[in-house]
């Protein structure tokens, strides 16, 4: 067991989460943090209304009784995170686990998780599905080569804005800046125009790796520099872009009063983030498209009064100036994913496949897509039903990039996230927060494998 999954393992050990069983042969559960009416209710409704009478009526006409159970799960992705630490660590936990791609090389580290087809067999590389996806988009279960899951879809990230907001303020909608000057500027317009503190950038340990990959990344990727050198094989502790986009920050939060620095500090700040959008307090903010397809969908709790397709715009994330961002690009983005992976202690690792393959059918994922659409993995199951998604899509997975898929992430996007937070605090200035940062990924990593300024 690794140190972080100990940590969580001692931690949990106070908790009162009870571990799911592991079902016998001819029965399966499946979990995700998801709940009939709340968060991801789209993915209850999927499950239960789509796939789990589906598979068993499959099942049936094979002369197989296969009884499915779903077990929902409301808590945070971190306490998710936690409860499958736990879980598999003792040898228990649902069939299949809803996954996000991130957690992969934490729980290959560990020892808790198998590639599929030790779990399953080599009835796994017999599915036609494989077809239809890249081997790119295979790994956003997978890790050093090998597949533990599939990708229930990728994801991209921009600016979120209330047309109305912008409109009262003078500003021209559709809306899209095209240098940090521009997206300063135009705040600083609404923020004298109607007294708010109109963005929203993520920072701060609260909000996980939400303020890693809504926030940090989009700022970092806009100066031209990533977190990790894919071709150097180092991470990038000191560099002139890490500076500038912590001065980002310190321009948001401090200086001139563009953001509101309390939600970044406080445990329900992402909420808090949501709720202030919702209310018109907000006027643009760095999310991703699940902010969209979930958080802001018809019916939500989040949906601003007029409703989300008449007040709400997005707009992509300019670099510092047109061709300052990542790979030269003009605007930037960071995609990840989430899935499904199998549990290495199922009773029946064949019959776990064979529903996860199942799920993944072109069939399933196009009633999902009914429910939710957003871009999947399958190369032949479309955006269906949303022009905006379909529009994300196009414009942004062209310049998006992805995390580093390497056992030391986790802990480094802690630090990225503690880095923001002490310039958003105020208790370190943006030059200080950078070193300190570069020494914690020293202590992570070893000095060899850290770049710092000369």
């Amino acid at each position: 067991m690794n140190a972080r999954m100990a940590k969580w393992f001692g931690a949990l050990a106070v908790l009162s989460f009870a571990a799911a069983p592991v079902f016998a042969q001819g029965s399966l559960s499946v979990i995700c943090r998801c709940v009939e009416g709340g968060v991801n209710a789209e993915m209850v409704q999927w499950l239960k209304d789509d796939v789990f009478p589906a598979f068993e009526a499959h099942k049936a006409e094979q002369g197989e009784t296969v009884t499915l159970e779903l077990v929902e799960f409301g808590g945070s992705d971190e306490a998710l995170q936690q409860q499958y630490a736990l879980d598999l660590s003792v040898g228990t936990g649902p069939d299949v686990l809803a996954f996000d791609g991130f957690w992969t090389p934490d729980f290959v580290e560990a020892g808790y998780i198998q590639p599929l087809d030790q779990v399953a067999g080599d009835v796994v590389w017999a599915w036609d599905g494989w077809d239809h996806i890249s081997e790119g988009l295979r790994e956003l279960i997978g890790f050093q080569g090998e597949v533990y899951g599939l990708g229930t879809g990728t994801d991209v990230r921009m600016i979120f804005y209330r047309k109305d907001l912008l409109e009262e303020a003078g500003l021209e909608v559709p809306w899209q800046p095209e240098s940090w000057e521009e997206l300063l500027a135009d705040a600083r317009q609404v923020r004298d125009a109607l007294d708010i503190a109109p963005l929203q950038l993520n920072a701060g340990t609260a909000m996980g790796e939400a303020t890693t990959m809504q926030g940090w990344f989009m700022a970092l990727l806009g100066t031209g520099v990533h977190m990790y050198d894919f071709d150097e094989g180092v991470w990038i502790g000191e560099h002139p872009g890490i500076l500038q986009a912590l001065e980002l920050y310190d321009t948001v939060y401090n200086e001139e009063g563009l953001g509101d620095e309390r939600m970044q500090l406080v445990s329900q700040g992402r909420d808090q983030s949501f709720g202030s959008f919702r209310d018109g307090e907000t006027a643009m903010l760095v999310e991703g498209d699940w902010f969209w397809r979930s958080v802001m969908a018809p019916g939500s709790e989040w949906e601003p009064a007029a409703g989300r397709d008449e007040v709400v715009g997005w707009a992509k994330m300019p670099a510092v100036e047109p061709g300052a961002g990542y790979a030269g690009h003009d605007f930037v983005s960071i995609s990840g994913g989430t899935g499904f992976a199998l549990n290495p202690n199922t009773a029946d690792g064949e019959l776990a496949w064979e529903l996860l393959s199942f799920m993944f059918s072109y069939d399933m994922q196009m009633a999902y897509q009914e429910i939710q659409p957003r871009i999947r993995i399958r190369d032949d199951v479309p955006v269906t039903g949303d022009p905006e998604m379909s529009r994300m899509a196009e414009e942004l997975l062209a310049v998006s990039t992805v995390r580093p898929q390497l056992p030391a992430y986790a802990r480094i996007s802690e630090a990225a996230q503690r880095m923001t937070e002490r310039v958003v605090s105020g208790e370190m200035s943006p030059q200080e927060a950078m070193e300190a940062y570069a020494d914690t990924l020293e202590s992570i990593v070893g000095a060899d494998n850290v770049v710092r300024a000369d």
